[in-house]
């Protein structure tokens, strides 16, 4: 059985930090030479009521290396205190005797510092180095021809509309719209406009901001004038002829624009920029796809802009909407160092590919009004004996322990390798701690702080069963793509493979005494290999159809609970019907002697044959059936960040082209190309045993 493990970590809330410990397979004996942190700046739904917000003229960190106190710190007397990572012995300040929960003085720990390992600081002006600028919002448009006829425009128009007034921001908040083909355009907002004006630059060899006024205003004083932009940009280029994109020099003057308070540029782009700074030729050759020259930039354009954009405080999230080769390996790089992210969407059309419009439409939803925070460093520091060698993640790294994050958002994830430089024989913990610093959306200088402390063991069968397999497998994914971009596929996909071998030797050799003659593996990691696999393959969850008696009472909901099935086509009956779920889309399965009652009273059909093969919805019937099967879908999707636009659904009948895609995300059967989940052992434990 398996769960989709790419949505493991992501869950709604504030900037908080979840932090997970891995400990990654290359031992000898009990000593373990690498440690992994996977870190999420998210939290639960119950984080802001929760989360201890400290406001404090003094802000207690330790001389030396400069760990905020924490609960692991230790107190020698009440004017005292050891680090826990360093081990310095500081002075207890006196105004950190004072506790203002209790209203108590002489219980320095007792303090909200001392007895919460997640806390936010309101920041004084020593960190800061200028005053805290307001939310700026910029959105970058194509609107060439392919991008008009792809009808993206219409529901970016409508769906920044209907969220308009829940954007993060407060009465400070500015917002700007550059639009582009084969010129960049520019719009006046300035209040007191009957209308929005248009400017347009046709020197894209020369770009330069026509002026510097009224581009990026206030969103409470011109709002009227930016709802008229956004129900006019639809029919604006209706019927534009328009075919070049001219997407460097656009966020060329997008830089320019945002030099002066930074903030968060939005990039909407429908095909291969052809024009001006950026230009891309197409590489696609059908003999060539898995080179990993393909995998990499054609130009280091993207990056330098992105890594120019990071030193101003702007970050750059790049929405593809394409339906031909767009060589995203290349324009990715300016969300991938400007600490922004990337939406892909693949033969995005509005009306020829519903699923795709329908996620646009909720990914915009969540990400136009998600949580974010602007002017962002994070620095990690661990227990003296360990250090910090690699990060993974959206970033650019100032120093060796210091991330530079223009944007951060409860969706922001990072992993960090540590290495175990010398013996952590003599202590029995191991601290890990995350500083963010960043300005609130509201113009606030905060830092949020998580500390993190586990135990050391000298035996590896402690580590084996604290493991936590979702968090490894997703920094193997991580570091599986690095090599594949360094090296090549192959090189990645048997480093995955040799993970997996050395995992299990690893404990043979340490963490069992039994040595029977099959696979033998920790309780924790058993389901490790199908992990793996799954990342070579594809990943999802199968249930299967079962009467509603068999359902949870939860939150006075009766939600039906169908068994979790494996991933495999000997689990498929053509009575029954089967929902995989695979992350990012869903499948319905339904078999061709499916239960009428159920078609009828779930699907709205009168029987199999009269299914259409484009279904994307279940529709909302007043039967039983019906409601306890959606609410079954409801409870899936609740805990994802994304979760709106997880519940795409696609019907896939024995006579349909969905059939392949179900059956391709059936990970523990064999390919053509890769082993079954039994051969996929049987390779596993033949490497063991060279």
């Amino acid at each position: 059985e398996i769960a989709p493990f790419l949505d493991f970590l992501h869950s709604r809330g504030s900037l908080g930090f979840v932090c997970f410990f891995v400990c990654f397979f290359s031992c000898t004996q009990t000593k373990i030479s690498c440690v992994q942190l996977f870190i999420y700046f998210c939290a639960s739904k119950l984080s802001l009521q929760q989360l201890p917000v400290i406001t404090s003229n003094t802000i207690v960190r330790c001389r030396s290396c400069r760990t905020y106190i924490n609960p692991f710190v230790s107190f020698l007397d009440q004017r005292r205190w050891k680090c826990n990572l360093c081990y310095r012995v500081n002075d207890v300040p006196d105004e950190f005797m004072y506790n203002p929960v209790t209203r108590s003085y002489g219980e320095p720990h007792k303090r909200p510092e001392v007895q919460n390992s997640t806390v936010e600081f309101i920041a004084s002006s020593d960190y800061m180095l200028r005053p805290p600028q307001p939310a700026v919002y910029l959105f970058v448009l194509d609107v060439s021809h392919n991008a008009v006829e792809s009808g993206y425009l219409n529901v970016f128009c409508q769906s920044l509309l209907d969220n308009l007034e829940k954007l993060p921001g407060d009465t400070r908040t500015r917002i700007g719209f550059v639009t582009f083909d084969s010129t960049v355009h520019f719009y006046n907002l300035q209040e007191g406009l009957s209308q929005p004006q248009m400017l347009v630059v046709s020197d894209i060899d020369d770009v330069f901001i026509p002026t510097h006024d009224n581009l990026l205003v206030n969103l409470k004083e011109s709002k009227e004038l930016v709802k008229d932009l956004l129900n006019a940009l639809p029919g604006m280029f209706t019927h534009t002829r328009e075919t070049q994109s001219a997407l460097g020099p656009a966020l060329q003057v997008a830089y320019k624009l945002m030099c002066p308070t930074g903030g968060r540029v939005s990039v909407f782009q429908t095909q291969l920029p052809t024009l001006g700074a950026g230009l891309l030729q197409s590489r696609e050759d059908p003999n060539l796809r898995s080179s990993t020259k393909h995998l990499g930039p054609a130009t280091d354009f993207y990056k330098k802009l992105a890594l120019d954009c990071s030193g101003q405080q702007i970050g750059v999230d790049l929405f593809l909407l394409s339906s031909q080769y767009s060589d995203l390996a290349s324009l990715a790089c300016v969300s991938k160092y400007s600490a922004g992210s990337v939406f892909y969407y693949p033969s995005f059309h509005h009306v020829h590919n519903t699923v795709q419009s329908q996620k646009f439409q909720k990914d915009l939803q969540r990400y136009l009004t998600r949580k974010i925070g602007f002017e962002a460093v994070m620095r990690i520091r661990c227990t003296k004996g360990l250090s910090i060698h690699t990060f993974h993640g959206n970033f650019f790294v100032r120093s060796t322990d210091l991330l530079s994050l223009a944007n951060v958002n409860p969706d922001s994830g990072f992993a960090v390798q540590m290495s175990i430089e010398e013996s952590l024989a003599d202590t029995s913990l191991a601290c890990f701690q995350a500083a963010l610093l960043y300005t609130s959306s509201k113009g606030k200088r905060r830092i949020r702080v998580h500390t993190l402390c586990l135990p050391v063991v000298s035996q590896l069968s402690g580590v084996f069963a604290g493991a936590d397999i979702q968090a490894i497998t997703c920094l193997l994914a991580n570091m599986a793509i690095d090599r594949s971009i360094c090296s090549s596929l192959s090189d990645a996909r048997d480093a995955l493979v040799n993970a997996v071998v050395d995992c299990l030797m690893a404990y043979r050799a340490n963490g069992s005494n039994i040595q029977p003659s099959g696979l033998i593996t920790p309780a924790a990691l058993r389901l490790f290999p199908l992990y793996v696999l799954a990342l070579l393959k594809q990943v999802g969850a199968l249930y299967a159809y079962t009467p509603p008696e068999a359902a949870l009472h939860l939150n006075d909901s009766v939600i039906p609970q169908p068994p979790l099935l494996q991933l495999t086509a000997e689990k498929l009956t053509r009575e029954g019907a089967f929902l995989m779920d695979c992350g990012s889309v869903m499948f319905l399965w339904v078999g061709k002697c499916c239960n009428e009652t159920f078609i009828r009273d779930v699907l709205g059909y009168p029987n199999y044959a009269s299914l259409p093969s484009n279904m994307t919805e279940i529709p909302e019937l007043q039967t039983m059936y019906s409601e306890r099967t959606r609410a079954f879908i409801s409870w899936l999707l609740e805990s994802r960040t994304f979760h709106p636009a997880r519940s795409i659904l696609s019907f896939s009948r024995d006579d349909t082209s969905a059939k392949t895609s179900f059956f391709q995300h059936l990970v523990e059967d064999r390919t053509e190309s890769a082993f079954s989940y039994y051969e996929f052992l049987l390779h596993i434990q033949q490497q063991m045993s060279k």
